[in-house]
């Protein structure tokens, strides 16, 4: 990506949102205006405070987030549409759950049942 963010931006790309459906009919989403969901694709280190101290940024590269109706600006970029404002107007951060049983089915192949073991005791 040819794009960094500096200080304490943070650079999204959204995430498309389903359109409802009823039977066959494809309800359109206009009109409603939606908070955004997207990626953070590209966050810049912090910010230095007025007294010399420097406040890191919390936020990581692939954190899933939910950006303000207005606020971050519209960035178009080699054809892709990007957010970019400062981390702090960011209204909330997705947590993804983790299905260990899920993961260790996956997986299952590759490990021994011994391991299997360790793993859902810990």
């Amino acid at each position: 990506m040819e794009l960094e963010a500096l200080f304490n931006a943070v650079i999204v790309k959204p995430i498309e949102a389903e359109e409802s459906t009823y039977g066959s009919i494809i309800v359109p989403d206009l009109g409603n205006e939606k908070n955004e969901t997207g990626e953070i694709v590209s966050i810049g280190p912090g910010q230095p405070t007025i007294n010399g101290s420097f406040i890191p940024t919390i936020l990581k590269v692939g954190d899933k987030v939910i950006l303000p109706t207005m606020g971050f600006t519209k960035l178009p970029h080699n054809g892709d549409e990007y957010y970019v404002g400062p981390e702090n107007q960011i209204l909330a951060k997705i947590n993804e759950k983790v299905d260990m049983a899920e993961i260790l089915e996956e997986t299952k192949e590759t490990l021994t049942q011994e391991e299997i073991k360790n793993l859902t005791n810990e």
